[in-house]
């Protein structure tokens, strides 16, 4: 018997509460949840995703990975992410479980957009 049942949310670190809610809205198109002063939450498919901007709580190097997957394609998701000026920095990567490109959000937490493989493409 699992211990966890669900996720609950997933927070991130943030230096600046209103770019990364900008961020998360404006650009990825996630609804914006509630808000304070040093802390928010963006909803997708029913996960909560908490932006902290708690003096004590710094963005660093390493840590978690949010994946998003595309309503459409991958490639298309790209294109229009690109053009409201979000960077890849590099290529869409092929693997047997998936394709993946990869992205920060403006406080360099590592973000991606994730395909499953043909045969594999369930709801996102």
């Amino acid at each position: 018997m699992s211990t966890v049942g669900r996720i609950s949310i997933i927070w991130l670190p943030v230096t600046d509460l209103g770019r990364a809610v900008d961020f998360y809205t404006e650009r990825l198109g996630l609804d914006e949840r509630s808000r304070n002063s040093n802390w928010a939450e963006v909803e997708v498919g029913g996960v909560r995703i908490g932006l902290n901007a708690n003096e004590q709580e710094t963005p660093g190097d390493g840590g978690a990975v949010i994946a998003f997957q595309p309503r459409d394609s991958l490639d298309q998701a790209v294109s229009r992410l690109r053009e409201h000026g979000i960077e890849f920095p590099g290529e869409v990567s092929e693997h047997p479980w998936g394709r993946v490109a990869s992205f920060k959000d403006p406080d360099g937490n590592d973000l991606q957009l994730y395909e499953p493989p043909p045969g594999n493409r369930g709801g996102g």
